[in-house]
Formats: C-alpha cells, structure tokens, sequence
C-alpha cells in the first residue's frame, strides 16, 4: 500500500501548507478589496480571480516562467542555492495559486455581509481598528472564511496539472495523488490506478463530511 499512502500523504501535506498560505494572504487581500472603495476594485478582484478559470497547464507554464532558473524570481533565488521547480515545496505554491481565488472570493463575500453597525459600536468603546478585526469582523466573517478554506484544501488536494508541470513527477519527492493516478494508467498499471482512485475518492468524502460538520457547528458558536 506504500505506492498510495505516500502520495496521500505527500498530497495532504502540500494541501496543508497550500491551504495555510491562501488563508492568510486571501484574507488580508480579501479584507482589503471589500472595505476598497475605487472603480479599479473589480478589475484587480477580476486579476485575482483569473487561477480559478484559466487552464492549470498555463499557469504551470507562468510558474516556470517566474520561478524556473532563468526566471526573475528563480534566478534570484538561486544566489541563494533555493529551487523551487521540481520540489514539493513547488507543488505547495503552485496548489496555492490554483486554489487561492476559492478563499478570496468566500472571504470577500463573508466580510461585506459583516453589519458595519457591530464595528462602529466597536469604535465608540474605544477599540482600536486592529482590535476591531480581530475581536469583531473577523469573528463575524469565520463562516465564510472556513467554507473557503475547506473548499481550497479540497482543490488543492486534486490539482494536478499546475502541479505536473512546475513539480513534475518524482515518485515519493513531487508524486501527489492526482500524479500518480496519471502516471499509473500511462504505465497500463489498472490496479495501482484503481487503489489510487479509490483512495482519492474516500479521501475527498471525509473532507466533504467533515465540511458539513464543522461549518454547521461554527454557525452555531457564532450565534451564540
């Protein structure tokens, strides 16, 4: 079972860290446009959004472009000795990529359906702005920003071709589940593909299952 459990394990853990990384930029980013008051708002949202439907296959090629040796970043990066294509830590960024518009969008929408009137009370107490995200629109905002967390770890546990082509295929270093099962039927292995699939599709249940649990328990920690 080594031959699923390390992709598995390998894909949970570039999901997590993935995951991680769009929570904390797309709330800050997400945070920032909803309280934006400007005409160019929609269009940097719009820029923003592009990962969510534009083919994997090109944004890996985009990845390659910045992060590859003779990329601006990775060419900086390189006075340094850090590599970032063909590594797992490649795959986390560019899971992240992929999934970050999940994030920003449920974040945008949770923290402009906050009452502005439970913030202003804030104020009058004393409570500095900082407090004030903290303490009341971000509490408010939670649910939202779960659902997009979850539906992120979910997108990036599957992705597959932004992955394939800045990370590549190296069994138990890049190999994720998505790879694998490729690699597996292009080698005509059916059993090992089947176990893979399988694998997948449980794994996508319990968070899926896990998704309805906890946001239901989250609405009512907020309610009270």
């Amino acid at each position: 079972m080594d031959h699923a459990w390390i992709p598995l394990l390998l894909s949970l853990k570039v999901a997590g860290w993935a995951t991680a990384i769009d929570v904390v930029l797309g709330v800050a980013v997400a945070f920032g446009l909803s309280r934006w008051r400007s005409s160019a708002r929609e269009l940097v949202d719009s820029l923003l959004t592009l990962p969510l439907v534009m083919p994997p296959t090109v944004l890996g090629y985009y990845l390659l472009v910045l992060l590859g040796r003779r990329g601006v970043i990775g060419a900086w990066l390189d006075k340094f000795d850090i590599q970032l294509v063909f590594t797992w830590q490649g795959a986390v960024i560019a899971s992240a990529v992929v999934a970050f518009p999940l994030v920003l969008k449920s974040a945008r929408t949770a923290f402009e359906t906050v009452d502005p009137q439970f913030e202003r009370a804030a104020r009058t107490l004393g409570i500095d702005e900082t407090a004030v995200f903290f303490r009341v629109t971000l509490p408010l905002a939670a649910r939202g920003i779960l659902a997009g967390a979850l539906l992120a770890f979910a997108r990036a546990l599957g992705e597959f071709g932004a992955t394939l082509m800045i990370a590549g295929n190296l069994p138990g270093r890049t190999q994720t589940l998505s790879v694998a099962v490729y690699a597996a039927v292009q080698a005509g292995d059916d059993s090992t593909a089947n176990v893979l699939v399988i694998v997948t599709s449980v794994t996508c249940v319990v968070i899926l299952l896990a998704a309805g649990r906890l946001l239901p328990q989250r609405s009512m920690a907020s309610a009270r």
